[in-house]
């Protein structure tokens, strides 16, 4: 069975996409922790991180540094945080997260629920 994030990238699920090349999809988190909190998968089904070959660990990395580039220039923060974690999905996947101190990456602290208009001015704002 496929998982979430291979169903939002096949457009099974809506989502609020960031960016997406032939091997790698980002988007927002639903539930994010700022305003620009981007997941990056690849495309190809993986559950960890480290499973995937060199290659594309590789490449997955340069694909997020050019989002986390993006998040930097359209939100306000010192720095883009990448937090791997991943175990409600078995799908691997990189947090982006903008942040101005490390308290901002307590994935336990209370998430923002940001309105449809406020994720689709994010994205937009994020891949253009």
């Amino acid at each position: 069975m496929a998982t979430i994030f291979t169903r939002i990238i096949e457009g099974e699920i809506p989502s609020y996409k960031v960016a997406e090349d032939d091997r790698f999809y980002a988007f927002l988190d639903i539930r994010p922790l700022a305003t620009g909190h981007t997941l990056v998968v690849p495309k190809q089904e993986v559950d960890y991180l480290f499973d995937l070959d060199d290659r594309t660990l590789a490449d997955m990395m340069l694909f997020a540094k050019q989002v986390a580039a993006r998040i930097r220039q359209k939100i306000a923060c010192k720095k883009v945080a990448v937090v791997v974690l991943g175990l409600e999905v078995p799908h691997a996947h990189i947090h982006l997260i903008p942040i101005n101190d490390e308290n901002d990456v307590d994935f336990h602290r209370e998430r923002s629920v940001p309105t449809p208009e406020e994720f689709a001015e994010t994205a937009a704002a994020l891949r253009g």
